[in-house]
């Protein structure tokens, strides 16, 4: 017979505050470890899943190079390893400031919420970007990182 005790280590709004605190910590701990190894060169970053088993660029093939490319300030580098990310990068990185504002300080910046229909809409853009990608013809060639 086991007993199971109920963990709430991060319950409540400070146990919410700490979390964030932690997740910001460890995305500048990423950051950093990006800006110095560059992605072309550094061994012991992962490997696209997808990419290495089917040889299909998924939409996130490149982001890790193109966050290297931003973190140093080559935004049209960037741009050629993964135009997705780099359009995308600026609404994420806001939204999850947005959360870790109001989970800190209780304050609510303004935000937008997408319509089923607009979620759609994002999902298939998603979708064509990872068909157009993966079609070895020029100009859609320039889209593979």
């Amino acid at each position: 017979m086991s007993t199971v005790l109920p963990v709430r280590a991060f319950s409540g709004s400070t146990g919410r505050a700490a979390l964030w605190t932690l997740a910001a910590a460890g995305s500048a701990a990423a950051a950093t470890v990006l800006y110095r190894f560059d992605p072309l060169r550094a061994g012991f970053y992962p490997k696209c899943v997808l990419f290495t088993l089917t040889g299909i660029y998924c939409p996130g093939c490149g982001a890790l190079r193109a966050t290297h490319a931003l973190l140093h300030g080559h935004v049209l580098t960037a741009l050629d390893f993964n135009p997705l990310w780099v359009v995308v990068l600026p609404f994420l990185a806001y939204a999850l400031a947005a959360q870790a504002v109001e989970a800190v300080s209780g304050r609510r910046l303004p935000t937008y919420r997408l319509s089923g229909r607009e979620a759609k809409a994002v999902f298939w853009a998603f979708v064509a970007f990872t068909v157009l990608r993966n079609v070895p013809l020029f100009p859609l060639s320039v889209l593979a990182p």
